[in-house]
């Protein structure tokens, strides 16, 4: 596995982890947005997307279909790339209410931004279990972490660790073929 995909594998995931408890702990006064543990995180979750959308430029490098496929891939990749623009953006705009007024980001893209973005790499990430460069289970893992984030953003902590043990696989480098054999062992 190239570096870049394993640093990104491992960095985006744990810096979303990093944004999910600063969050918790800007709230533990029991009102947020009021200082350093929310700038802190929306920075590290800043990182993180782009990170992300780094990490989904360097998998559709690594997947080569035949042309019919390609278009997948590609429609995945700027999806994920689309995704992590709405994303910056809010998070920019939540960071500065000057930002954030001057720019606001249309309902419907805070909507279908984190769609794109989530649809995108889950497509990324199956095309690699069918490669057989990352097992299975990874997207399902991926996809529930998603899951507990949309249900309550109180669940990002649980989502960022899920997501994280997921992009494992990718951060280590070792694909699918390469898990097996180390599991027969």
């Amino acid at each position: 596995m190239p570096r870049l995909v394993r640093f990104c594998a491992f960095a985006a995931p744990a810096l979303m982890l990093v944004y999910a408890l600063l969050r918790v702990v800007d709230g533990l006064d029991g009102d947020r947005h009021n200082g350093p543990a929310w700038d802190l995180g929306h920075l590290a979750f800043f990182v993180a997307i782009a990170l992300f959308a780094v990490l989904a430029l360097a998998l559709r490098a690594l997947d080569r279909p035949a042309t019919a496929r390609r278009v997948l891939v590609d429609a995945a990749t700027a999806a994920v790339l689309a995704g992590a623009a709405c994303f910056l953006w809010v998070i920019t705009g939540d960071l500065s209410a000057g930002f954030h007024e001057a720019a606001p980001l249309p309902a419907a893209l805070e909507l279908i931004g984190p769609l794109l973005f989530q649809a995108g790499l889950l497509i990324l990430l199956v095309r690699l279990v069918l490669a057989g460069r990352l097992p299975a289970w990874s997207p399902i893992v991926v996809l529930l972490g998603f899951a507990a984030i949309g249900i309550n953003l109180d669940l990002l902590p649980l989502g960022s660790v899920l997501v994280l043990a997921a992009l494992l696989p990718l951060a280590l480098g070792r694909s699918e073929g390469s898990l097996t054999r180390t599991a027969g062992q």
